[in-house]
């Protein structure tokens, strides 16, 4: 094969020599094996017909542009190439490559490969979306993954399965400096709380460099939204819990963070972050951007005079009628929201009792929270799930037809369905307390949440979603251990969603 890919993508002359490579301070996590292309690839925003494909070239000396060159096939041997061509990179993008491949065959999986500075990299596997009926589909539902929290097994198992897309709700970095960390052999690069565009690009070059996180970008294709830590902690349209004056201005803070992310993730560089994927007849993926779009402060608690106001806003004026148009508007069986925050009403009382709702999440925004859920009622939008991450725990609700209800009525009437993933490794609760305390409380969350089925505050790993034509099933898988590379996995928690009946079995 690379016999084949060397003939098609012809030769590149190699970079200079120089030492400036010694003064990386990632070079010691750098594989020889993957020389120059040490961040793999990757390949996101799926269509029918086109697909983004991704790299990132590092050269020796960063004083001049590279010429990288790409191919793609329907097969491992590039037998025949169905395209290529060429670009170059640069400083002014940290050397990243994206290219947007169109005039791809709908439901098909192709292979691509990039070629640079005299080498070949891995080969990437992607997939483009459907356009007519299909039997299935199935989905990688993920988050929080935080290097200094632990290692990224879940990546690793779900690189090993057969997939349609990686759904990826957010914090795919954080910006901490490495006060944070976990007693784990892992500590952030650069070692400070990441605030400018240099510190944004090492952060996510080191993320990259993460083998597990490698493995699964190069076998699937991503659909991926930020939350906020890709900025900071809290993040809103205005500032951020983890913000402070000293750090200088947040919006250019923003502008670092949004353009790094734009560099190193596989995903089409809208002014818009909020979009949607049409898989056929049996799904619409809705992805919601519940940070940077129209996420206004939020407020103090449910006693702050300003938490009812209907001027404050998750989505924002635009993204919420853009997202009510596609809800009203989508024909598909199946309605997909990826979505940061929760959702459903979650009633803390009985074990936060100083803070009986989450500010941060849609809980904080009720206003808004009722209008999306009279839509979805009032239009009957059936088959409607909420993926959701943030929270580094599993959930499993039926959503209520009134979100305002305090507490839910055991008689209430299910609109939707709302999925937690748990964290890839970033903190559980009970590793700031022990099993048996966060045992009891997720046993009162379930007590005083009657349509809350499921909670799990305990476990790292992902969410199977398999949509069918006549149901829909999630699949929790947890990982053994984040505190050294291991393969081992159990599938413990699964629901099952009837067509057009919206509640979990």
């Amino acid at each position: 094969m690379l016999v084949v890919v060397l003939a098609i993508l012809g030769a590149c002359q190699a970079s200079k020599e120089s030492n400036s490579a010694q003064d990386d301070p990632l070079a010691s996590l750098y594989s020889p094996d993957y020389k120059p292309f040490y961040h793999g690839v990757a390949s996101g925003d799926p269509l029918d017909d086109r697909v983004i494909i991704w790299t990132r070239v590092t050269p020796e000396t960063t004083d001049a542009p590279v010429e990288v060159k790409w191919a793609i096939a329907e097969n491992d041997q590039f037998e025949p190439v169905i395209k290529s061509g060429t670009v170059k990179t640069g400083a002014e993008r940290d050397f990243t490559v994206k290219v947007d491949v169109d005039g791809l065959t709908p439901g098909r999986q192709y292979y691509y490969v990039f070629h640079a500075l005299g080498a070949t990299s891995p080969v990437g596997r992607t997939k483009t979306l459907p356009r007519e009926s299909v039997d299935s589909l199935k989905f990688a539902v993920v988050s929080c993954s935080n290097w200094q929290h632990g290692y990224f097994n879940a990546y690793d198992r779900i690189a090993e399965k057969e997939l349609d897309a990686v759904l990826h709700l957010g914090d795919y970095i954080y910006e901490y400096g490495i006060g944070n960390a976990r007693n784990v052999d892992r500590r952030h690069l650069p070692e400070h709380e990441i605030i400018t565009l240099s510190d944004y690009r090492m952060r996510y070059a080191q993320y990259h460099l993460d083998p597990a996180l490698r493995n699964m970008r190069m076998r699937h294709p991503l659909i991926t939204i930020w939350d906020d830590h890709e900025v900071a902690n809290n993040s809103y349209t205005e500032g951020a819990q983890n913000h402070q004056e000293d750090e200088g201005d947040y919006e250019e803070r923003k502008r670092a963070a949004r353009q790094a992310y734009y560099e190193w993730i596989p995903i089409r560089e809208n002014e818009k972050h909020y979009r949607s994927f049409s898989f056929g007849p049996l799904a619409d993926v809705i992805m919601l951007d519940e940070r940077l779009e129209g996420k206004t402060e939020p407020a103090k608690g449910v006693t702050d005079p300003r938490y009812a106001d209907e001027d404050r806003e998750m989505l924002g004026r635009e993204q919420l009628g853009w997202f009510e148009q596609e809800l009203r508007g989508s024909s598909a069986k199946w309605k997909v929201i990826g979505n940061q925050v929760v959702f459903s009403d979650l009633d803390r009382t009985a074990v936060v009792p100083k803070n009986p709702r989450n500010m941060d999440s849609w809980d904080g925004y009720p206003a808004e929270k009722s209008r999306v859920a009279r839509v979805i009622r009032d239009h009957e939008v059936r088959n409607v799930i909420f993926l959701t991450g943030d929270t580094h725990a599993s959930w499993a609700f039926e959503v209520v037809a009134d979100p305002l209800s305090v507490p839910v009525p055991p008689n209430y009437k299910p609109i939707a369905v709302e999925f937690g993933t748990p964290s890839v490794s970033s903190t559980n609760a009970n590793e700031s307390a022990p099993d048996d305390t966060v045992m009891v409380r997720e046993q009162r969350y379930m007590e005083t949440n009657p349509h809350l089925k499921y909670v799990n505050q305990r476990d790292h790993g992902y969410v199977i979603l398999t949509l069918f034509d006549d149901h829909a099933r999630a699949d929790w898988h947890y990982v053994s251990t984040v505190l050294q590379p291991d393969a081992q996995e159990t599938m413990s928690k699964t629901f099952v969603v009837p067509l057009d009946s919206p509640t979990l079995r």
